[in-house]
């Protein structure tokens, strides 16, 4: 009997084994069959996902567009320039293959964005070329388009942020806020040595850019050539390089106007420019000032030399403006060669002041860069002197010119010190010690 008992009892506890192990297994099923049916909707969404970005990818970006690595300039034509005609490849940038791969390399991580689900990201190198080409030709959004098959609207976005990365890149380098007193001595030098005039620590003058009637502006920006412009205000050294721009101004402002609320001549008043201490010119024994030299619009101050007034002028004053006037001609130069390598700025630009007035600065880093790396390129289109000391004009005169700033004055009353050093100086240049030979023959 209790054999038969255990034995009933074991077969009980066989069958809650086995059924136990039924519901294991069908819990195992029911979670595979839960897993799967997951698996197949994550899946089915991704295929949802796909075909959403698909059709809006359809909407934002035309299938011409698209085609850009087959036909983009940036992608084929520049790289044929490259290979075969690399003057073509220099004039078409303004720069060299050498140059564009340096402002690539230090400007990518300023304009670089990430790649989203929805497209890749421009490739920085497209973004340079694109900006480059604006500045160079000052052809349109929509021109460029048609040729870099990027549309207007991302072109529009990503040429500011690429401007003001070069700015802000190269600004320390080529346009220092703060320039020593042994860079002011340097720049003195120059002056002496290839124009004959020394104590010049760089040439001062402005020019307008004509740009689009901003919205809502009025007659703010309406200057008195007849058009709508931003001022370009920019001291320039021997070598026609900018030492110190002043951009954003208004059209409507005059030369003076414009000099009188800058930092420059508050630093030149206070004496905190850093300009090296007076010590006698050339050959002479009393202690002079160094000083900028500008023209009628500016105040004439120890720190600032101009040109006697052109009415009933004595000898010595006319060789004294001619001998300014040959210095001064380094600024005039600088904004012809400016204009002509970014003809952009010969045109009327239709972008908003702010982005204007990256441009402008943009382009006045990029003519430093270019003339620091490359500097013999310069002097095959500016001014040049015969034999004679005669005026031979520059390639830059051939084509269209910035306009000049108003000559309009401000309150640049004269003071008697700098009527006393502009005589002194004059004196100088009429003797033995400061004349040179040929100035009889150019007045």
């Amino acid at each position: 009997m209790v054999y038969v008992v255990s034995s009933i009892v074991y077969i009980f506890m066989e069958i809650e084994q086995l059924q136990m192990w039924a519901r294991w297994l069908e819990l195992q099923r029911d979670r595979a069959i839960a897993v799967l049916e997951l698996e197949q909707e994550e899946e089915a969404e991704g295929r949802r996902h796909r075909r959403r970005r698909q059709m809006r990818r359809k909407i934002w970006m035309k299938q011409w567009l698209a085609r850009r690595p087959l036909y983009g300039h940036y992608e084929q034509l520049l790289q044929e320039l490259n290979r075969e005609d690399p003057k073509g490849y220099k004039n078409f940038l303004r720069v060299d293959a050498d140059m564009f791969g340096e402002l690539v390399d230090r400007i990518s991580p300023r304009i670089q964005k990430k790649n989203t689900n929805f497209r890749e990201a421009l490739e920085p190198g497209l973004k340079l070329a694109v900006t480059l080409r604006h500045l160079a030709t000052g052809a349109s959004y929509s021109d460029l388009m048609y040729s870099f098959r990027v549309g207007s609207n991302t072109i529009s976005k990503f040429v500011p942020e690429v401007l003001d990365a070069i700015i802000q890149e190269y600004s320390e380098e080529v346009l220092p806020d703060v320039v020593t007193a042994e860079q002011w001595q340097q720049i003195a030098d120059d002056f002496r040595t290839k124009w004959n005039f020394p104590h010049v620590c760089g040439a001062l003058d402005g020019k307008h850019v004509r740009i689009k009637n901003p919205k809502n502006s009025g007659s703010l920006f309406y200057n008195y050539k007849g058009f709508f412009s931003i001022i370009l205000l920019a001291l320039v050294d021997a070598n026609y390089k900018f030492i110190w721009v002043s951009v954003g101004a208004n059209g409507s402002a005059s030369d003076a106007q414009l000099f009188n609320n800058t930092e420059l001549r508050t630093m030149l008043e206070e004496n905190n420019l850093g300009l090296p201490d007076p010590d006698p010119l050339p050959g002479d024994d009393m202690n002079t000032p160094y000083f900028l030299i500008g023209d009628d619009a500016f105040p004439l101050r120890t720190w600032m030399m101009k040109p006697y007034s052109r009415r009933n002028l004595t000898n010595e004053e006319r060789i004294f403006n001619y001998r300014l006037s040959r210095a001064r001609r380094v600024v005039e130069n600088a904004f012809g060669l400016l204009a002509m390598r970014f003809q952009c700025l010969l045109g009327c630009l239709n972008q908003m002041p702010e982005t204007v007035d990256l441009i402008i600065l943009a382009c006045v880093t990029l003519h430093n860069l270019i003339s620091i790396r490359y500097p013999a390129i310069a002097r095959l289109a500016v001014d040049q002197e015969d034999e004679h000391n005669q005026l031979v004009p520059g390639e830059w005169r051939q084509g269209r010119q910035l306009a000049d700033g108003d000559r309009t004055h401000g309150r640049n009353v004269v003071t008697s010190a700098g009527v006393s050093q502009r005589n002194y100086i004059k004196h100088y240049f009429n003797s033995r010690a400061g004349s040179v030979e040929w100035q009889q023959n150019m007045i």
